[in-house]
């Protein structure tokens, strides 16, 4: 006990003399000019990659696919905008933590209201117990189907797992060595980051050399288009105009409601709920203070945003010149042959869409129904067959697949299939490191030793139990009804920190003042009200006035708990 008890004391010491020393070269170069700031904050910089590790994983990359497949390269301008709402309410974050070095779910608590406190740190746990899951099927079809074949199976399923599980976990408990454990834990992260865009932008270079790609309409594509949130794109219209005209809006309706399902993942992933916690408290490990918030926001804008970027990028140009208006194979010569499931649900909901039909099989058996409807689905026009086949639920490998006769071999299963395993690894890794931080504090236990550990470790097992119970067999496609849930979500943290922020009692002296804090609440407020849109939109679609009603209750007792001395102004 007494050697444990001098490892802490000493490893605190050289934690306080490390982050003493970048302060010193943030101040030193300072002095020097902005060059000196640059080079200084490139080589200090950290959490920002962490958030970067998590942001992309199996979320992002099924909303960067799903974006291409529905709505091509017209929406390339979704994905960056999202983060640039989401770093600034970071950036937010960053700047209150380390103005008063407060811990933010105490902080959150005493000066806004324990409903919103404990609101999200506990949206924040069942986030990261439930992505886990994914992550781990998500890396281990990368290596089944892209990587290592020969792996196939439960037996290759479990070994790939347990191997995930072992790595994660030695990875993250470097975070527990003090600073010399979190510099290495940051590298390997800044490596597999580095990964990951890497092999998608080869991928995409790989396509330009065979002149796959028309960059015109790509650079198009960044320019923010609305409109496309209300009406399908002229390829998918065509394909609608094709349909008889009494199903046209059926069929439109069906489009946009997957596309806008789609967007509100791409949103989600885009910063989630867990990362708002990840970030506070990755800062104050490293003994960050408010000398360093010039160095968060850079960290931010470059370790989280750049790699987002270009890695989601890459895969919605990838996705959309692969299969934007390209119906599934199945569909072939204006009929549906061996269709996978989803086709076929989307041919069966057009078949319901006939009132006459359904009323004319009223009073037949469960059975008769049934033979009779695919009576009607094999009767149906070729121009609803393919729109049926326009609406397959793609996965990456397929996507993977699609780039063969473009790429080759290689860059399309090996290259393509190194960056979704290393966007599963990194993604567990963080869910795995926030999980400690939020039980700890959650329990009122400091981030370290062996509680910390444990709890770092749940999201590792469920991810695994989840990976040896479905394998492989999970559908990609679950990746947008948990995002969606995740969109619920966010408004909490992100109307949370706009309250700190406005916080004289907590801020004091620090409360930003005239054209700074004008400047902050008007970026703050535009994130929050967005999200806040896209959590009423998830609500209403899925629950209607329950989950309106849910909304009030929530926000009603945050109002009823805040703390009276509170004098928090919007």
């Amino acid at each position: 006990m007494a050697d444990e008890t001098a490892n802490r004391v000493n490893t605190n010491t050289a934690d306080m003399a490390t982050s003493e020393q970048e302060r010193e070269m943030i101040l030193s170069a300072r002095q020097r000019g902005p060059l000196a700031v640059l080079g200084a904050y490139t080589r200090l910089s950290g959490p920002g990659w962490l958030q970067s590790a998590i942001t992309l994983g199996g979320g992002s990359l099924g909303g960067a696919l799903y974006l291409g497949v529905l709505g091509g390269l017209s929406f390339m301008w979704l994905q960056p905008l999202a983060m640039i709402m989401g770093v600034i309410m970071l950036s937010a974050i960053a700047f209150v933590t380390l103005s008063t070095g407060e811990r933010p779910f105490q902080a959150i608590n005493r000066n806004v209201s324990p409903v919103l406190g404990w609101g999200w740190a506990i949206a924040t746990l069942m986030a990261n117990l439930v992505w886990a899951m994914p992550q781990f099927s998500l890396g281990t079809a990368a290596v089944q189907q892209n990587l290592i074949p020969s792996l196939d199976g439960s037996g290759g399923s479990w070994a790939i797992g347990l191997f995930f599980l072992i790595v994660t976990s030695g990875v993250v408990f470097m975070y527990d060595k003090g600073s010399k454990g979190i510099k290495a834990f940051e590298i390997v992260l800044k490596v597999m980051v580095g990964i990951i865009v890497v092999s998608f932008f080869a991928v995409v270079f790989k396509m330009t050399m065979k002149g796959a790609l028309d960059w015109g309409a790509i650079f198009s594509g960044l320019i923010p288009k609305p409109g496309m949130l209300f009406a399908p794109s002229a390829t998918i219209q065509q394909a609608i105009d094709a349909c008889a005209p009494e199903y046209r809006e059926f069929w439109t309706g069906l489009w946009m409601d997957s596309l806008r399902k789609v967007v509100i993942t791409a949103v989600a992933t885009a910063v989630g709920i867990n990362m708002t916690f990840l970030l506070p408290y990755s800062m104050l490990k490293k003994r960050w203070d408010k000398d360093f918030r010039g160095l968060a926001i850079f960290d931010l804008s470059t370790g989280l945003f750049i790699p987002f970027v270009l890695a989601t990028g890459c895969v919605v140009i990838a996705a959309a010149t692969q299969f934007h208006g390209a119906p599934d194979a199945s569909y072939q010569n204006g009929q549906l042959v061996n269709p996978p499931a989803s086709v076929t649900a989307n041919a069966v909901k057009r078949v319901k869409a006939d009132a006459n039909f359904i009323a004319s099989i009223d009073g037949l058996s469960a059975e008769e129904q049934k033979a009779r409807i695919g009576e009607q689905v094999a009767a149906l026009p070729a121009a609803d067959k393919k729109m049926a086949a326009l609406l397959v639920k793609r996965n990456a490998d397929t996507l993977a697949n699609s780039l063969k006769p473009v790429t080759g071999q290689f860059f399309a299963q090996k290259v393509f299939g190194i960056g979704v395993l290393g966007m599963a690894i990194s993604t567990i890794i963080i869910l795995m490191l926030i999980n400690g931080f939020t039980v700890c504090e959650m329990l009122g236990l400091e981030s370290k030793g062996a509680p910390y550990l444990i709890a770092c470790l749940l999201p590792g097992l469920s991810g695994f139990a989840g990976a040896m119970l479905w394998g492989a067999a999970v559908p990609f496609w679950l990746v947008v009804p948990t995002s969606n849930f995740g969109m619920v979500l966010l408004p909490v943290a992100y109307f949370t920190f706009l309250l700190l922020m406005n916080n004289k009692r907590m801020l004091g002296d620090k409360l930003p003042s005239g054209n700074a804090r004008l400047a902050w609440n008007l970026l703050m407020i535009i994130a929050a009200v967005l999200s806040g849109i896209c959590s009423v939109y998830v609500l209403w679609s899925n629950l209607k006035y329950k989950g309106i009603a849910l909304l009030v209750v929530f926000t009603l007792a945050a109002l009823a708990t805040r703390p009276r001395h509170n004098d928090a102004k919007v």
